[in-house]
């Protein structure tokens, strides 16, 4: 008898595992700098956490031609120092261990360049408590959430979209609407999480499948999730 593979669960990073903020907002502001622009208010810049940086830049005052130009200055303070000006939400690392302890697999699907992604993870524990690390291709704005958890599942061998009586069962878990339409595009539901840097409703609006609000409730709301048909 053919055994289905284990239950497999996405983690989206900035504002999902870490609060990265502070280093991608130092990072944000030096290109706003650089280009002579004006500088988003405070909220505006706490959405530039988790969708691709060219994304976020075109869609807040840069124009177009000068995106590339952004992305440059913003990389030259984060690649130096910002990336690590993060740290781990308190509970994470008690959460990995304990969907890993009940065979869950873990992965780490982010549309921050893997090889920035990577080195964070390394850098603050995560990687040895996960299956994978997966993100953006340098050129990030050329990838969405949706390909990101494409690669993911190619290399875990996962079909999409995913069958779960065949597959196992999966759920993604994010703080943007980007995590939930990224994973709804492969058949797997999103469980939205509110410590994050989602605006008032975005998750709800998104269709995200629940909304976990605080850390230590999150090994709980994934294990139901995952043991829904």
């Amino acid at each position: 008898m053919t055994r289905s593979p284990a239950p497999l669960v996405l983690l989206d990073l900035d504002g999902t595992l870490t609060d990265s903020a502070p280093g991608i907002l130092a990072g944000i502001r030096h290109a706003y700098g650089v280009l002579g622009l004006p500088v988003p208010d405070e909220a505006t810049l706490r959405s530039f956490v988790g969708p691709p940086i060219t994304e976020s830049f075109g869609g807040h005052g840069v124009p177009a031609d000068r995106v590339d130009e952004a992305v440059t200055a913003y990389r030259e303070v984060f690649a130096a120092a910002g990336m690590y000006d993060n740290r781990v939400f308190d509970g994470v690392p008690q959460v990995l261990r304990e969907l890993r302890a009940v065979g869950c697999t873990l992965a780490v699907a982010t549309s921050k360049p893997e090889v920035f992604a990577r080195p964070i993870c390394d850098r603050f524990g995560l990687t040895e408590l996960v299956d994978g690390v997966f993100g953006a291709p340098i050129e990030e704005g050329t990838s969405t959430k949706a390909d990101v958890i494409a690669k993911a599942l190619a290399a875990l061998g996962r079909t999409s979209p995913v069958v779960p009586g065949a597959d196992g069962p999966a759920v993604m878990v994010g703080d943007r609407e980007h995590d939930v339409h990224g994973a709804a595009a492969h058949g797997i539901p999103c469980l939205g999480v509110t410590w994050g840097y989602a605006a008032d409703g975005e998750l709800e609006a998104a269709g995200a499948a629940g909304l976990v609000h605080d850390v230590a409730g999150l090994t709980r709301a994934v294990l139901d999730r995952l043991d829904r048909p």
